[in-house]
């Protein structure tokens, strides 16, 4: 399965108690569509929670904003919260991650004010 979004937050590794490392990371997809018989567009963001195994050192590069093309399979995670109610996941378990551009970077504008007689060159 194959699935596009940007990171939410920079990837976090953990190194659980048997010594293996995961990294893992959140990206966002979003979608639009129009209903029939609408002209008015629905904009939609599906979060979606990941986990990579196979090289932690890939964390470094997965940064807030950059944009990856995971491939990879759908796992379901089950439990009983503090309260015994049941609750459940999905996590998408990545085998290939590609880079697809750098991360988003928020842009300021700065304003400069109109230029005096006193800061003419001449």
């Amino acid at each position: 399965m194959e699935i596009t979004g940007r990171l939410t937050a920079g990837a976090k590794t953990t190194t659980l108690k048997d010594d293996r490392t995961v990294v893992n990371f959140s990206i966002a997809m979003n979608d639009s569509f129009k209903t029939k018989g609408s002209s008015e567009v629905t904009k939609v963001t599906t979060y979606v929670n990941c986990a990579y195994w196979l090289n932690p050192g890939i964390a470094s590069h997965l940064v807030k904003g950059t944009m990856v093309q995971l491939y990879g399979r759908i796992g379901v995670n089950a439990w009983t919260n503090n309260e015994g109610e049941a609750k459940a996941g999905l996590t998408f378990h990545v085998n290939n991650i590609k880079m697809l551009g750098k991360p988003v970077q928020a842009t300021t504008e700065t304003k400069k004010e109109p230029a005096t007689a006193d800061d003419l060159p001449f």
